[in-house]
């Protein structure tokens, strides 16, 4: 007697009305966006094409591309852009669909190499411990005790704080992997983790990781990445890709590159080893030569202050031309001492010290018309850097032609309701303007109902952004916002000095707990936000990826519109490769992508269906001026006021019975 066959699972069996989803947990609502979505991922897999699907927040966009990714039979990397993300993918979504589901699979975690502990430099950084301060000093015994316990080897295991200066001579980068010379590169923690990676269906990973492997495996030098080879892929907060990928398809030289490898070139052989003292005095001429460069750098080419940045130009890097050659010279010595060695160690400082003299050279010639050449101050590290303008020419040749099957996902890909600027940054349209593959689109709204759970507050009495005055008039209604929701708000900068100066001026005049970014590392800062009523004064990174549901977060309040600033070195190129193409750079670059911000920022305040709450955008040329428009097309359809009175009485009053999504 035959068993009856059990039918093979498909996205609607599994997401649909009455699914296996449904019925495996009463409490879950169908949502009928998320299984379009899901419909839409499962053709691009049947059909090997491209596809751009912006969800909705609440839309439920993480299941609704792991269930066809996972049915497709095929290896699929899915990468994100934060580690939060990361984490849910990984550790809530992938266990509800293998324990609720019953899919069976294997997936695998993937970091950079250097949040792995590097056992070889480990080894050697144990038998002279050496720290930078005697704060540091006291966490190497419990260091010690996780080395020989640690069965993954991933930092996040320990408590380290995020300064902890020791860990970059506990790690390694591509650069510094031995790879397969390593005496220990069998029971390292990244060859262990590659092979997990190898034994499994879908790998979860992050933009930074995803374009850090490709960009060496495409480099024609190494080929060994770590990620295994891969047959689809779907990033995930698409939004952030160009950012991510133009920063690993460049170069960079920076002090600590150069101050690296000169220490690690005197820990590649013992002191008792007879070649010892002439490899210690090729280092410190190494080192002597890029502290030079790196005293006189600021001042040649015209830096200001600890958190600063300015293009590059072969005239300007000729004020350095001295320096620099000085410093080629020190690795080519140090490269020609190490050359035909027969430890990896000194092969590896021979490769580095080569890779850095033509990353050198290019930076100095500054020639390259694709390229946007900068030197970048933070703190005490200084980067000279060469990025290409557009990404779009990189990942047709690095990426496109390798995969067959991509999805980009995100609440925000269209700007202006159209994916076409996406689409030509992300260079899925050639230089003729044709599609380079079958690219479709789906756009899914979010099953919120926002003119009932939020307000957009649009005050036009405020001095424009540029006038004085401006940021004083903008603490006062900070102030003033606060009191309606009773704090519980981000207040969302576009700088860093425009932060701070918010924060001076209005924080001791908030009767709630007000936090600055920068003062704590950011996961405290949001455990703390949600303990205690708070005003968190913020910028950069707490624009998107942060997610505080429920009463936490009842307010956003946005400074001004997030136009990139037309200073910084890259921007300032692509306006340039705009203008020289004929095109107008404002509309078809500065605006959209603004606008793609400004809805990150939005995106905040409502997570939930219970959520209520209010987004207040200061900056009064969304209504003024004729482009607000294009900002308030492409929000959601929130209830907008102009009026405190009229919000305070909005947000205090009843709450009205919530549509029920259908």
């Amino acid at each position: 007697m035959s068993l009856p066959v059990s039918p093979t699972p498909s996205v609607d069996s599994l997401l649909g009305p009455g699914g296996a989803l449904q019925e495996a947990l009463p409490a879950y609502e169908h949502r009928p966006e998320q299984l379009q979505m899901a419909r839409a991922v499962e053709r691009a897999f049947a059909e090997h094409s491209y596809l751009l699907a912006e969800a909705g927040t609440g839309t439920g966009k993480t299941l609704a591309y792991l269930v066809p990714a996972l049915l497709s039979g095929r290896r699929v990397v899915v990468s994100t852009a934060t580690k939060t993300l990361q984490d849910q993918v990984f550790f809530k979504d992938l266990p509800l669909l293998r324990e609720k589901l019953g899919l069976r699979f294997e997936a695998a975690y993937l970091k950079g190499r250097g949040n792995y502990l590097c056992l070889h430099r480990y080894a050697s950084f144990a038998q002279d411990p050496q720290f930078a301060s005697r704060d540091e000093s006291r966490y190497w015994s419990r260091l010690k005790t996780w080395a020989e316990q640690t069965q993954t080897g991933d930092r996040g295991e320990l408590d380290l704080p995020e300064s902890f200066s020791a860990w970059s001579r506990l790690s390694t980068t591509s650069e510094t992997c031995l790879g397969t010379r390593c005496p220990l590169y069998e029971s390292c923690f990244v060859t262990r983790m590659r092979k997990r990676a190898e034994a499994a269906d879908l790998l979860v990973v992050n933009h930074h990781l995803f374009f850090a492997d490709l960009a060496l495996r495409s480099s024609g030098k190494r080929t060994e990445g770590v990620l295994p080879w891969y047959d689809a892929v779907i990033f995930d907060e698409a939004h952030a890709l160009e950012d991510a990928a133009s920063g690993h398809f460049g170069v960079g030289v920076s002090n600590y590159r150069l101050e690296e490898l000169s220490r690690d070139a005197v820990a590649s052989l013992k002191e008792d080893d007879s070649r010892h003292a002439t490899l210690r005095a090729l280092s410190a001429r190494l080192r002597t030569g890029s502290d030079g460069l790196f005293a006189q750098a600021p001042r040649a080419l015209g830096l200001s202050g600890h958190e600063s940045s300015v293009a590059l130009r072969a005239e300007t890097m000729g004020k350095l031309s001295g320096a620099l050659q000085g410093v080629r010279d020190a690795l080519g010595a140090l490269s020609s001492f190490s050359a035909g060695e027969r430890e990896p160690e000194l092969a590896a400082i021979t490769r580095r010290a080569d890779e850095l003299g033509e990353q050198l050279s290019f930076l100095e010639k500054a020639e390259s018309v694709d390229h946007v050449y900068w030197a970048e101050q933070r703190g005490k590290g200084l980067f000279l850097r060469a990025s290409p303008i557009d990404v779009a020419k990189e990942l047709r040749e690095r990426m496109y032609g390798a995969l067959d099957t991509v999805v980009y996902t995100s609440a925000t890909l269209a700007a202006d309701s159209r994916f076409d600027f996406f689409a030509r940054r992300m260079g899925l349209y050639g230089e003729d303007g044709q599609p380079v593959t079958k690219v479709r689109t789906l756009s899914v709204p979010s099953p919120f109902d926002y003119p009932r759970q939020a307000a957009l507050y649009l005050p036009t009495h405020l001095p424009d952004p540029s006038a004085p005055g401006f940021i004083e008039a903008a603490a006062e209604e900070i102030v003033q916002l606060c009191q309606v929701t009773g704090g519980r708000a981000f207040v969302l900068f576009t700088s860093l000095r425009n932060m701070v100066r918010a924060y001076e001026l209005a924080a001791g005049r908030l009767p709630y707990q007000a936090l600055l970014q920068g003062e704590r590392p950011k996961a405290q800062l949001l455990e703390s936000f949600r303990d205690t009523p708070s005003v968190l004064f913020a910028a950069h990174s707490f624009w998107e990826g942060v997610d505080v549901p429920g009463d936490a977060l009842s307010l956003v309040i946005i400074d001004r519109l997030p136009f990139a600033s037309p200073g910084d070195p890259l921007v300032a190129a692509r306006i340039n490769q705009i203008q020289q193409r004929g095109e107008e750079p404002f509309e078809q670059y500065q605006l959209p992508q603004a606008a793609l911000a400004l809805r990150q920022g939005f995106g905040r305040l409502i997570r939930t269906q219970s959520d209520k709450g209010i987004v207040a955008m200061l900056d009064r040329r969304i209504v003024t001026k004729s482009y607000g428009r294009v900002f308030l097309d492409s929000l959601p359809d929130a209830r907008r006021m102009d009026d405190l009175t009229e919000l305070s009485r909005w947000f205090n009053g009843p709450v009205r019975a919530l549509r029920s999504v259908k």
